[in-house]
């Protein structure tokens, strides 16, 4: 008998018969795990198997390859995020990120603890202070060096220099600065000039930030082929849709057609 326990985030949940739910969490030192809840149908249950809450889980399996089951005790609710709508949209998007580009059973403990303080931070804060979204951005740069395909942004991919970059090259991720582009420009991506000094994104960064972290997430991890975790289809049609929402919040944030106040 294979038994753990652990701190989880729930990522998905989905009904499993007439009372039963098939749960898959990101653990603290487990990574991505699914199994099946008894009685995650009830009403009592499932308010606690949203996507964004915390959990502390029991997973036991005869196997250590088989799907197993949950026993599950409530830590924290996330909740209060559905009152935020660029809130909950980010927090779609990085619950169903790491649905979608996390191998199954792999520890990434401090990627969980990264999350885990986005997430708090989200929480934070509210339609008149959205100052996360900087560090949402961040978050898919680490996301992105978690699972084996960080961005090099640190040096020209042509001339070695530091200094001058401006684009990224859509085939191997790395810097390119104006002269090492040259004539080649035109096929590389943009790099915003925040990330390029390795600060902290400005506001006019993040929707060009996303989309470049986007084409890096879309080819890498979405158009792979790998087999499907427990309870995932086949299909993996491209980005979140959440992702896409929250980046067109963004851009009309930006616009001044929201109303939103701009973050700290």
């Amino acid at each position: 008998m294979m038994e753990w326990r652990d701190q989880a985030l729930v990522l998905a949940a989905r009904p499993y018969g007439e009372t039963s739910a098939i749960l898959t969490v990101f653990a603290r030192m487990h990574g991505r795990v699914s199994g099946f809840v008894r009685g995650g149908a009830s009403r009592r249950i499932a308010a606690h198997l949203q996507p964004g809450n915390e959990l502390d889980v029991s997973w036991r399996a005869r196997l250590e390859d088989q799907p197993g089951s949950f026993r599950i005790e409530p830590l924290r609710s996330r909740a209060a995020l559905f009152a935020d709508r660029l809130a909950l949209e980010g927090m779609s998007a990085v619950t169903a990120l790491l649905q979608l580009c996390l191998p199954e059973r792999q520890p990434h403990a401090a990627l969980w603890q990264e999350t885990q303080d986005l997430l708090d931070q989200m929480m934070r804060t509210g339609p008149s202070n959205a100052g996360w979204p900087a560090h949402y951005l961040l978050w898919e740069l680490r996301l992105l060096a978690e699972i084996g395909y960080g961005l090099d942004l640190s040096t020209c991919a042509v001339t070695g220099a530091g200094a001058g970059l401006a684009y990224v090259s859509p085939k191997t991720g790395r810097a390119v600065s104006v002269q090492g582009a040259g004539a080649w420009a035109d096929r590389l991506l943009p790099l915003p000039a925040s990330l390029a000094a390795g600060g902290m994104p400005v506001d006019a960064d993040l929707v060009p930030g996303l989309r470049l972290t986007g084409h890096f997430l879309a080819r890498e991890m979405l158009q792979a082929e790998r087999p499907p975790g427990e309870g995932e289809a086949q299909a993996r049609p491209g980005l979140p849709a959440a992702r896409e929402r929250l980046i067109a919040l963004l851009a009309r944030r930006d616009a001044a057609t929201e109303g939103l106040a701009p973050p700290d």
